[in-house]
């Protein structure tokens, strides 16, 4: 029983040396991202290299916003995220609950067809959709980079179809004797069961906006309508010298994305496991 008992021990011991050092490995980019932020110049390039840095220029991070508007560009990213979040959270969860609940013909058809976008990369369309959002005046406006979440993302409604499949139908068939129809049952009682599969959904979307560059670099031409990562490629052209600079602009736009996956990881790891759970 004793030696049993160690042999358990031991095993967890080791299976919890193998994630740290497979952490450790992945967190230091990071910590020296963050490391050479707080550094002079004449410090980054110390061999052997200087983790801790000695003295710490803190005056990095405030000189970044005097060489570049980085509050603009926070600003536009920011409600390039709220919209496509928004859109995505209406449109995807609405047809995925009409994909997993609603009896139609066809429906498995269409489904398949919807599936079957996803083959498509998005170099076979980037030319067709310029042209479209050009003819229509969305150039330069957010428009090209927000309104398609609202009409759904095929990726993201399978997932929250796949969760929804997964919900009692008592619960629904409750809330009918009840008097709800479809879209009060899908609002009051299908959605906030489905919280860990949107926060799942929601958190992809929010990252995939944050971070997309080549969307925003195709339609946005004016300088005061630059996200983040056009405005870090700009600061690179500008200032790509300047390595302490660069990287405290580098840190001041990913922060705020592991400052959200951090507080929401409870909910993503739990959706995770959830959704898929039935075909």
């Amino acid at each position: 029983m004793q030696n049993r008992y160690f042999k358990k021990i031991s095993n967890q011991l080791v299976k919890h040396l193998i994630l740290a050092i497979i952490g450790i490995f992945f967190i230091l980019p990071l910590v020296w991202l963050i490391s050479t932020s707080l550094k002079t110049n004449r410090q980054i390039y110390v061999y052997p290299p200087q983790w801790i840095p000695d003295p710490v220029i803190w005056l990095n991070y405030p000189a970044v916003f005097d060489y570049a508007p980085f509050l603009l560009y926070f600003r536009n990213t920011l409600i390039i995220v709220a919209l496509c979040t928004l859109g995505v959270f209406l449109s995807c969860s609405l047809v995925a609950y009409g994909f997993a609940r609603l009896n139609a013909p066809g429906k498995n058809f269409l489904f398949i067809l919807m599936l079957s976008t996803m083959i498509l990369p998005y170099q076979v369309t980037m030319i067709p959709l310029y042209i479209l959002f050009s003819k229509i005046g969305w150039v330069d406006t957010f428009r090209p980079l927000t309104i398609p979440f609202f009409f759904g993302i095929p990726l993201y409604i399978f997932l929250l179809r796949q969760f929804f499949m997964t919900i009692p139908r008592e619960l629904e068939d409750a809330a009918r004797i009840d008097g709800c129809g479809y879209l009060r049952t899908y609002w009051q009682i299908v959605l906030p069961l489905a919280k860990p599969a949107l926060a799942v959904v929601m958190l992809f979307t929010t990252i995939g906006a944050w971070n997309d560059f080549l969307a925003p670099l195709i339609y946005l031409q004016s300088p005061d309508m630059y996200t983040l990562a056009l405005g870090l490629q700009i600061f690179l052209t500008q200032y790509g010298g300047d390595w302490s600079l660069l990287m405290a602009a580098s840190t001041i736009v990913v922060l705020p994305i592991i400052f959200v996956f951090f507080f929401a990881q409870k909910q993503f790891i739990q959706g995770i496991v959830l959704t898929g759970l039935k075909g």
